[in-house]
């Protein structure tokens, strides 16, 4: 997402170390981190995701790679027996968490895992509520041409379709993506399917979430560059640890 990275760096500079990174995935933000000199633990669930991103830290400068430390864990409940002066939760991770019971344990655990005075940052996209009604319908469910674009390593046209539902009562939207790689003559030769929920988290409900569970909002942007927060733009969150 353009201007995440420098964001959260930003944060980090005015934090210090030690940094808590749930939702590490593959890895993107460890690197920067570590190559500004700050000790970073990266915590994500997904197996695959993890060995991409310790591949990527072997393949880094000793000095660097010291600085990286991924677990394997779940941010509702893990215990790490040390606590951090930030945590971070980039790409809308958060939004993988489909209950509001689920949202409260991941946020009492990072609670748990901060430095009196500690922040959490992250981010959440606001939910386009025109688009939702809209796909609410069996329409919702049809398959349209999201994208296409060329792999770097075969340079063969990817074509990417998508379909989404949308759960108004549990606010999940379920995103169902089909990528269909293409030969010189447009012949589809591989299909790869994929499946994606995420609960979407209205801006005072996300508030009230984290006044629940021992933090005082100090910021909420509307982008990356810290722009006001209008409806239907992102949702940019700094709270400190009050409880």
């Amino acid at each position: 997402m353009p201007g995440d990275v420098e964001f959260y760096l930003e944060e980090i500079r005015r934090a210090g170390s030690p940094v808590f990174e749930l939702g590490c995935g593959t890895g993107r933000l460890l690197e920067p981190i570590a190559r500004e000199g700050f000790n970073v633990v990266g915590l994500d669930r997904a197996p695959s995701m993890l060995k991409i991103a310790r591949a990527k830290v072997a393949m880094l400068p000793p000095d660097v790679s010291a600085l990286i430390e991924i677990v394997d864990g779940d941010m509702r409940a893990n215990a790490l027996n040390r606590q951090f002066k930030l945590a971070i939760i980039p790409y809308r991770a958060f939004l993988h968490l489909l209950t509001v019971q689920d949202h409260r344990a991941a946020l009492a655990s990072i609670h748990e895992h901060l430095e009196d005075g500690g922040r959490l940052a992250f981010n959440i996209f606001d939910p386009d509520l025109e688009m939702i009604v809209e796909r609410s319908s069996d329409i919702g469910d049809a398959l349209t041409r999201l994208t296409e674009c060329e792999t770097p390593e075969t340079g063969r046209k990817i074509v990417v379709w998508d379909s989404r539902r949308y759960d108004l009562e549990r606010q999940i939207v379920t995103e169902y993506r089909i990528f269909e790689e293409l030969n010189p003559d447009g012949v589809v030769v591989k299909k790869t399917y994929t499946l994606l929920a995420l609960r979407w988290v209205y801006r005072y409900e996300m508030e009230h979430l984290l006044e629940l569970c021992g933090f005082e909002v100090e910021a909420l942007y509307g982008n990356f560059m810290r722009g006001p927060y209008t409806p239907e733009a992102e949702q940019v969150w700094v709270a400190r640890k009050v409880g």
